[in-house]
C-alpha cells in the first residue's frame, strides 16, 4: 500500500512584507528554481520629507508598489523584489531598503534607481545603525533599523569624574582588548549622550559607518537568540539600556548575566566589539563583580549631577561653543531650584526659546 504524506510549515511573522517573500522562496524550493540569489541591503538618511519621497518611489513606473502605510512599501517586479521602511527624527529621515534581485546588475540598478530619487538629499556625514530589537506577541524575537546622525559632543565639563577628559576615555576603551562599560548613575545624567558618542566615533573610524545591536526588552534577554546574533552578526557594539536587572549579582537571583559573561570573556568572545550597559543602580556593590572584572570591563563610569560651580563650568563651555552670551546662574536656573542639576536639566534650560 502506497502512503503519501503532506508537510507544512507554519510561521508567525509582523512583517507583511516578509510573508510574501518566505512564500516566495518556499514556491521556488518546491519548484527546483532560484528566484533570489543576489540579497543587498541600502540604508541612509536625508533631509527631506519621508511620506513625499516614499510617493515619490511608489509612482517609478519601473515597478509595481504597495503602500500598507506612509512608513513603508514592498516594491515588485520582474526579477526583483525591495522592502522599505522609513522613520523621521526632527531633522531627517533615516531609510532601510531589503533588496532581493535574479543578479547583482538587476541588485545595482534598484540600488541606483533608489537613489536617485534621494539626489543631493542624502546625508554624507558619518551615522551609525540602530538595530533594535524586541519581542513580538508571540515571542519572536525581531528588529527594526534606523539611522542616527554621528553628531553628539560631549564636553569635558559635563562628565567630572572623568579626569582624563571623555574623548581619550573612549579612545582608549575602542582601542582596549576589554569589552563592557558600565555606565552608572541616575536618570539625566548623560549615559545615553556618552553612548552615543562612543557609537558616533566607532563610526568615524569605519569610515563613516557602524551598527550597534540594541534592546531594553528584558524578555529578549532571556533566552540565547539575541546573543548569538550579537556573536555571528556584524554589529560592532552591543548596547543595553536600563540593565539595572541584569547587573545585579547572580547571588540575588539574576539568572541572565551568564549569558554576558560568556560572550564578554568567555569561551564565545565578542571578537573586539563593545558591549555597553547603562544603569540607574546607585552603587558598584549592586552589579556582579564577575562583569567589571579587570581584564573583561575596561571601566565603571559614574556620571552624576553636577554641584553649583561644575554647573556654571558647564554653561560657561555650551555658551562658547555655541557663541552666545554667557548667561547668569540666576537666568538659566533659578535659586528656587536644588544645589545640584543633571545635565538633562541644563540642556533644557539652555536649549533656544
Amino acid at each position: 500500500m502506497d502512503t503519501k504524506f503532506t508537510a507544512s510549515i507554519n510561521h508567525d511573522t509582523w512583517n507583511f512584507s516578509q510573508l510574501i517573500i518566505k512564500n516566495r522562496f518556499v514556491e521556488a524550493l518546491n519548484n527546483g528554481v532560484t528566484r533570489y540569489p543576489i540579497y543587498r541591503e541600502l540604508r541612509f538618511a536625508a533631509r527631506m520629507d519621508l511620506v513625499k519621497l516614499f510617493d515619490r518611489i511608489a509612482l517609478n513606473p519601473v515597478w509595481q508598489t504597495q503602500r500598507l502605510n506612509t512608513r513603508s512599501l514592498i516594491l515588485d517586479a520582474n526579477g526583483m523584489f525591495v522592502s522599505g521602511s522609513g522613520a523621521r527624527t526632527r531633522d531627517y529621515i533615516s531609510c532601510s531598503f531589503d533588496i532581493w534581485a535574479e543578479s547583482s546588475d538587476m541588485a545595482d540598478l534598484v540600488i541606483k534607481t533608489l537613489l536617485e530619487h534621494v539626489g543631493s538629499a542624502r546625508i554624507d556625514e558619518p551615522m551609525f545603525s540602530i538595530d533594535w530589537n524586541f519581542l513580538t506577541p508571540k515571542g519572536e524575537l525581531e528588529s527594526a533599523e534606523i539611522e542616527e546622525l554621528a553628531d553628539d559632543i560631549l564636553f569635558d565639563e559635563a562628565y567630572p569624574t572623568i579626569k582624563e577628559g571623555v574623548n581619550k576615555f573612549i579612545q582608549r576603551y575602542l582601542d582596549s582588548d576589554e569589552t563592557v562599560l558600565v555606565l552608572q548613575g541616575a536618570p539625566g545624567t548623560g549615559k545615553t549622550r556618552f553612548i552615543r558618542a562612543i557609537l558616533g566615533e566607532i563610526s568615524r573610524r569605519n569610515d563613516g559607518d557602524a551598527s550597534a545591536l540594541y534592546t531594553g526588552d528584558i524578555k529578549a534577554l532571556e533566552n540565547d537568540e539575541i546573543f548569538v546574533k550579537f556573536v555571528t552578526g556584524w554589529d560592532d557594539a552591543f548596547v543595553i539600556e536600563d540593565a539595572d536587572h541584569l547587573l545585579t549579582p547572580r547571588a540575588k537571583g539574576n539568572d541572565d548575566l551568564h549569558r554576558f559573561l560568556a560572550i564578554a570573556d568567555g569561551v564565545i568572545r565578542a571578537q573586539g566589539r563593545k558591549i555597553i550597559f547603562s544603569t540607574n543602580l546607585p552603587n558598584v556593590k549592586d552589579i556582579d563583580d564577575a562583569l567589571i572584572r579587570p581584564g573583561r570591563c575596561f571601566s565603571r563610569v559614574n556620571t552624576r549631577e553636577l554641584d553649583e560651580t561644575e554647573t556654571e563650568r558647564l554653561i560657561q563651555r555650551l555658551s562658547y561653543e555655541r557663541q552666545v552670551e554667557v548667561p547668569s546662574m540666576e537666568d538659566v536656573l533659578p535659586k528656587s531650584t536644588k544645589l545640584k542639576n543633571t545635565l538633562a536639566e541644563i540642556y533644557k534650560a539652555l536649549a533656544p526659546k
